[in-house]
């Protein structure tokens, strides 16, 4: 009978983080929102935990926006304690990759500038990067359905997981102002610091590598727009695509207009981004739409918007920041043509 030599201990403990790895990675995104959630809510006292709590039927799971409001469903940062703002942020870092996750926090961030710059105005909107709430809609078990939020001023992030699996993260919404900080102050973020490169510099790139017969396809307004569509609306805008198809662009436009797309899908968990671009690709590369308003350099209000069966992008800047730079101010959206929230259209 022959004897089995004993495995050495690193190769055991190299067996064990590899064995600890796959199950994380089998668990994957939806049950890392429920685990975060159920942890989230369970921190919280009786009466935060029932502001932070609503049915997952209720209409204000559909009211979204990223305006400065006076009122938001939800439990905002400043009402809870580190412990509980610690879980929180675990939750926020759940539902987007390392990548989304920084850039919601930098965009919340941006709050102290304006808060700084602000501060002499009368009755104005309220600046605060803590003011971002969280909202869990029913119940975050793995055999439910159940759905979750946070929002804020230019931030808006919305998901939906059902029995484990994440069936919904639209609309995602991320916002900039100053999108390129101008002046250093003792508060947030550093000067020169950007917030949305990839998002505005691919465009860029895309829309100045285009013939100009190409331009001329592309181009549906000289002037852009002075804001997204359908801002606040469950669904997204209903209308054909406009502009120039994937299909008449060459190899290397092809290439940059991907990594655009993947600008959007980077920030989610990685396992959804891979999804959503798979869905785009079964769809159709030759189907994606690209389409320009304005000016083509930064500095002058500028707009974009990239549509196929499954998705929509719309991305604007033509808002000046707090201190009055032209076109420094970015809104930005993924919407899900199959339907926001988890809903049919």
């Amino acid at each position: 009978m022959l004897s089995r030599k004993p495995i050495p201990w690193f190769l055991a403990v190299l067996l064990f983080l590899a064995a600890g790895l796959a199950a994380l990675a089998f668990r994957g995104a939806g049950a890392d929102m429920t685990q975060a959630a159920a942890a989230f809510l369970e921190g919280l006292p009786e009466d935060k935990r029932q502001q932070a709590s609503m049915e997952f039927d209720d209409p204000a799971r559909l009211d979204w926006h990223f305006i400065p409001k006076a009122h938001r469903k939800g439990l905002q940062i400043k009402d809870m304690d580190p412990d509980q703002r610690k879980r929180a942020h675990a939750l926020l870092a759940a539902g987007l990759s390392h990548v989304g996750y920084d850039k919601a926090v930098a965009v919340m961030s941006l709050e102290a500038i304006l808060h700084e710059l602000e501060k002499s105005r009368q009755g104005g909107a309220i600046r605060d990067p803590e003011r971002y709430y969280f909202t869990v809609f029913g119940s975050p078990q793995a055999d439910s359905q159940w759905g979750w939020s946070v929002e804020g001023h230019h931030l808006s992030l919305n998901f939906v997981v059902d029995s484990g699996k994440v069936v919904s993260v639209t609309p995602a919404f991320y916002g900039a102002n100053p999108a390129e900080v101008k002046t250093d102050l003792d508060v947030g973020p550093k000067k020169g610091t950007r917030t949305l490169v990839k998002e505005e510099d691919l465009a860029f790139k895309l829309f100045n590598s285009l013939s100009d017969e190409q331009r001329g396809q592309a181009l549906i307004a000289e002037k852009a727009p002075a804001d997204l569509r359908g801002a606040g609306e469950p669904q997204p805008p209903d209308s054909s695509p406009e502009g120039l198809p994937a299909g008449q662009m060459n190899d290397d436009q092809r290439a940059v207009l991907m990594a655009l797309l993947a600008a959007y899908t980077e920030n989610m968990p990685l396992e959804v981004g891979h999804s959503r671009m798979a869905e785009v690709k079964q769809a159709g590369i030759e189907k994606v739409y690209f389409a320009w308003a304005g000016a083509d350099k930064p500095g002058i209000g500028h707009y974009y918007r990239l549509q196929g069966p499954t998705f929509l992008v719309e991305f604007v800047n033509t808002q000046p920041d707090s201190l009055g730079n032209p076109a420094n101010h970015i809104h930005s959206v993924w919407r899900q043509v199959g339907g926001d929230f988890g809903l049919q259209p």
